[in-house]
């Protein structure tokens, strides 16, 4: 490749076959839901262990009615697609096919098939509890994959839009039987890309009948990644509504006192810094930590703690470590 190529990277690569967007784009809904996996080009790009034609016989080990198999191969597609939180090119060709998997629901894999379907499309957020990153999609421009020099944000991008054209299939699971499926549907529906208004308003109709915990602050911080990404003037007000008033059971109001440092620059009031400084908090660390944003902060159980400490705590940068998500 020539030098002068090189110095306008990643421009000269737009819309070839080695971008991303370009590549999962020209997925055809007829092969996305005839899992036509041999018109895909896996072979072009490897995963994190191998060559990515090894993955089509992992998602079809995954949509088998073998449970125990399915499993190892779910976790297979997490160390090969997401190992230690990085995404990786050909992980944006699996997203429509894990999404088809997903809304099945045979499997028992519902939930953390959709769960690494929002890793894929998001930046690597080990550790990252500050209000800058909790709820942060994309990468640096700059950061490119070494086997394949794709941009990592064209393939994010490339899995948000396979998401977003896969909507039809994630609406219906939102009142799932499952709470930890409807938990990680909201985590999937932050990623989209397009048609948030009615994203959003799915997602409001939800909270206001959600009688779990875990997915009523799932869908808090879905709406507010939402809003903080496509800068809805509206979100600050809703979610100090919610925080504010000592009506609202805990979860609500700790979730939402998050999502409000997130959304604004405005020191925290006293008023939520008593909130979520209170001792009574901590007794709500074990059902943060199964809220998809919280666990990757912290996998050693204390999610919550390390992102009010970040948030509250001026100039205190994420750190971008831990084990692996599966």
């Amino acid at each position: 490749m020539d030098d002068e190529r090189w110095a306008r990277w990643p421009e000269p690569w737009a819309g070839t076959d080695a971008d991303m967007r370009t590549v999962v784009g020209a997925i055809s809904r007829e092969v996305r839901d005839g899992f036509k996996y041999d018109e895909v080009p896996w072979q072009r790009f490897p995963h994190f262990y191998g060559s990515g034609e090894e993955v089509p016989g992992r998602l079809a080990t995954l949509a088998s009615a073998d449970a125990e198999a399915a499993g190892r191969a779910l976790g297979d597609l997490w160390e090969h697609l997401h190992h230690q939180g990085s995404t990786i090119a050909v992980g944006a060709l699996a997203v429509p096919f894990l999404l088809r998997i997903a809304a099945t629901g045979h499997s028992g894999l519902g939930a953390d098939t959709l769960r690494l379907v929002a890793e894929i499309g998001r930046c690597q957020h080990f550790g990252d509890g500050t209000r800058e990153g909790l709820l942060q999609v994309t990468e640096d421009p700059l950061e490119a994959e070494g086997t394949t020099m794709c941009p990592t944000n064209w393939t994010i991008q490339a899995a948000r839009d396979a998401i977003t054209d896969d909507l039809h299939l994630l609406f219906p699971l939102l009142p799932d039987p499952d709470p930890d499926v409807r938990s990680a549907t909201a985590f999937v529906l932050a990623a989209a890309t397009s048609e948030i208004a009615r994203v959003s308003s799915t997602l409001h109709h939800r909270l206001a009948v959600e009688d779990d915990p875990v997915v009523r602050v799932s869908l808090i911080l879905s709406i507010a990644q939402l809003a903080r990404e496509h800068q809805d003037e509206n979100a600050p007000s809703w979610a100090r509504e919610l925080w504010s008033d000592p009506g609202r059971s805990p979860e609500i109001r700790i979730g939402a006192g998050l999502a409000w440092l997130c959304l604004v620059d405005d020191p925290a009031p006293d008023e939520l810094q008593a909130l979520l400084t209170d001792p009574s908090t901590d007794q709500y660390s074990d059902l943060f930590q199964r809220v998809p944003w919280i666990r990757p902060v912290d996998y050693y159980g204390n999610g919550l703690r390390r992102c009010i400490h970040e948030m509250l705590t001026l100039d205190v940068p994420g750190q971008h470590d831990g084990p692996p998500p599966f």
